[in-house]
């Protein structure tokens, strides 16, 4: 079946750095463009970062840019997101999404829990 799972989230100080990695199966992942979406408690969830299919072309939220950087492999499955400079208003349950690049069809993970304390 269709799964997305997210690891790297943690606990970090302000200024560190988290490497969020998200690892996708039963389906074609190179027909897929990749999201990250973040969500802070009591906020509505928040496109961060996207990257294209074939990876070359990416999208930053203004809040991210210059500090987090999403990257794939369409030969091990995976999307990642770089974050350093991390401050926080970064705290947040961090989801990876997939979207076919001409259906639309869409799928979530679970999400991983990034916090940063100052």
């Amino acid at each position: 079946q269709v799964q997305l799972v997210e690891s790297g989230g943690g606990l970090v100080q302000f200024g560190g750095s988290l490497r969020l990695s998200c690892a996708a199966s039963g389906f074609t992942f190179s027909d897929y463009g990749m999201n990250w979406w973040r969500q802070a408690p009591g906020k509505g969830r928040e496109l961060v970062a996207t990257i294209s299919s074939d990876g070359g072309t990416t999208n930053y939220a203004d809040s991210v840019k210059g500090r987090f950087t999403i990257s794939r492999g369409n030969a091990k499955d995976t999307v990642d997101l770089q974050m350093i400079s991390l401050r926080p208003e970064d705290t947040a349950v961090y989801y990876c999404k997939a979207v076919h690049s001409r259906t639309s069809m869409t799928y979530w993970g679970q999400g991983t829990q990034v916090t940063v304390s100052s």
